[in-house]
Formats: C-alpha cells, structure tokens, sequence
C-alpha cells in the first residue's frame, strides 16, 4: 500500500523538476534573441523561423522570415528580385511602355499581376494579393508609404539623389538588401561577381579601341539631352567600368540639353541615342539635318539607337548585363 502511494508522489516531482527546468532554458534563450546586436540596414531575424525586423529609410518593419508574396513598384528591385531567383507576386507598369510590364523582363514575369505605376498603385489590386511584404523606392515612398503600410509591411529602400557621390557600386546595396530578406546575400553575391568579370572582358574590348569616345543621348518629345559622366548608374556603367571616354560637351554629373546648334561640336565615336516613346518625330527631324551628320559617329555610323530601357537596366545585374551585350555589338 505504502508503495502504491509513493509511485504517484514520485512521478508528481519528475515533472516538477522536468518544467523548471525547460523554464529555465526559454529564460535563458529569451535573454540570448533579446541582447541579440542590431544589424544597420539589414534584415534581422527577431523569432527564428517566424519573423524578422527590417531596417529602412522608413524606420523598421516586421516581415515573415519566410516571404510568399511580395509586391514590388520598382523596376530595380523587379531585377533584384528574378536575379536570386524570386518572382514577385505584383509589379508595377511603366506609364511611358503603355501600362504594361518593363520589356527586358517581360518574359520573366508572365503571370504576374499589373498593380498600377509606382506613383499612383492601384491598391486594390493589391489588397487582393494580400502580400507579406511591399518594396517600394524612397523617391515614390513621399505619397504613398502611409496607404501601403496600412495593407502590409512596406520596405523603402534607396538613395537620395546624388548621395552615392563617387561610390561605382552603389547600385548592388539594395541588391543585397533584397537578397538578405531571402537568406540568398552569397547567392547575390555571385550574380555580381559573374557581372563583375563579364564587365571587365568588355572592357579590354573597349580599352583597345584607337577612338572611343562615346555620347550618351536622349531623344524627348522636343529637346534632345546628353548625359553625364556620373549621376546614373548606367552612365558610370558604360564610363568608369566599361573605359569609354567622355566627349567634351559630356556633363560630369548630371544630364544637360544639347541644343542642335552645338551638335558639330560633339567629338563622339560612338552614340547611344535613347528615344522616349514620343521622340519620334525628333528624332526623324534630328537625321534629316545636316548639323547632325556632322558627328563623327553618325558620319561613321556608330549611332547605336534604343529605346530608354536602359535608364532602368543600369539598376540591375540582368539589365546591365545586358547592356554590355548591346555594347559588344556596337563595337564589334
């Protein structure tokens, strides 16, 4: 009998001893996340395998450590995110390509749901994809972040103009700040680094030309604008890591006008001439005049015309990849 009631008493003071001693290891790692160091700018895991805190130009945000849906209004993060290997769940159009997806990664995007342009996002669209997150520009973020943050938890991300001064790589931070959301940063890494040698084999092309100035142009509705030596990472794309030199009428930091008048003056060997969508009729205007068959390139035929797509592929390892094909071909 004593033994019947000692069993009871025994089994009781196990499990005692057994939940003190898991309270005392949930206090211990309790103390260990919440004296965890802060990681400036990056993605920092908060409850392992549930959530993490993010850190942006907007102050933090509460993400799932595993992202589903992402909405994304920026073509440079649309590239971000298909370089590691992510398909957003809702792009934003371009206004200026008829509303639709951007042309260079229109293939890789198929399915792929239309929420508006990054200045005016159709929200309900949105709303119905009910995404974990949103990534949006620090340029677009001024009149939209407060209705995006009341749908789901929207990262802003970015620069101000101009304040990457003389920094090359500036582009790749937000790249990395991407991949970091994904647990992919070594796998981004990668991608750069194959950009990185792809580059440097063009610019042997390009360091043994006898004539390699180039001109950067865009053709607008009624104006025509070359651009800088900096202040675009497309621009220090094709002048700082692929060695074209500057012309003289090329700016040193950010784009100006290029009245016709002065269009003989322009020493280029070669031409990248961007055409807005409604800059057509200039542009047929600008080949009809003999002030622009001065220019050596366009005497030489070097005029390497585009649309503006790469204004946005400079952001991006696919799209500026992709530029430096172009730029073989030009001067192959």
């Amino acid at each position: 009998m004593l033994m019947n009631r000692l069993i009871p008493l025994v089994a009781l003071g196990l499990l005692l001893l057994t939940l003190a001693a898991c309270g005392g290891n949930s206090e211990k790692q309790g103390q260990k996340e919440t004296t965890a160091p802060a990681i400036e700018a990056t993605a920092e895991p908060v409850a392992a395998d549930l959530t993490r805190t993010v850190t942006h130009l907007k102050g933090e945000s509460i993400v799932p450590a595993k992202i589903d849906r992402i909405v994304v209004l920026s073509a440079a993060y649309i590239d971000h995110l298909l370089t590691i290997g992510e398909k957003p769940a809702g792009v934003n159009v371009e206004v200026r390509y008829g509303g639709d997806y951007l042309p260079y990664l229109a293939s890789e995007l198929e399915g792929v749901k239309l929420v508006g342009s990054a200045d005016s996002p159709n929200l309900e669209a949105i709303v119905e994809i009910d995404p974990d997150v949103i990534l949006v520009e620090s340029r677009t973020a001024e009149d939209t972040y407060e209705q995006l943050e009341k749908i789901a938890p929207t990262i802003v991300l970015g620069t101000e103009w101009l304040e990457y001064e003389d920094d090359t790589t500036y582009w790749t931070k937000d790249l990395l700040m991407v991949a970091e959301l994904y647990d992919k940063v070594e796998l981004a890494e990668q991608r750069i680094e194959e950009l990185h040698l792809k580059t440097a084999k063009a610019s042997e092309i390009v360091n043994k030309l006898d004539h390699k100035q180039l001109a950067y142009l865009r053709v607008r509705e009624k104006n025509l604008q070359i651009y800088a030596g900096k202040g675009h990472p497309t621009n220090t794309l094709l002048y700082h890591d692929l060695g074209f030199a500057r012309t003289e009428l090329t700016p040193e930091e950010q784009r100006a006008d290029l009245s016709l008048e002065v269009v003989p003056d322009l020493d280029a060997d070669y031409i990248v001439l961007e055409v807005d969508p409604n800059g057509r009729d200039n542009l047929n205007s600008m080949n009809q005049s003999a002030l622009w068959a001065k220019v050596p390139a366009v005497q030489n035929e070097k005029v390497y015309v585009t649309d503006s797509f790469w204004l946005f592929k400079g952001w991006g390892v696919i799209g500026r990849g992709q530029i430096v094909d172009d730029v073989l071909k030009m001067v192959e």
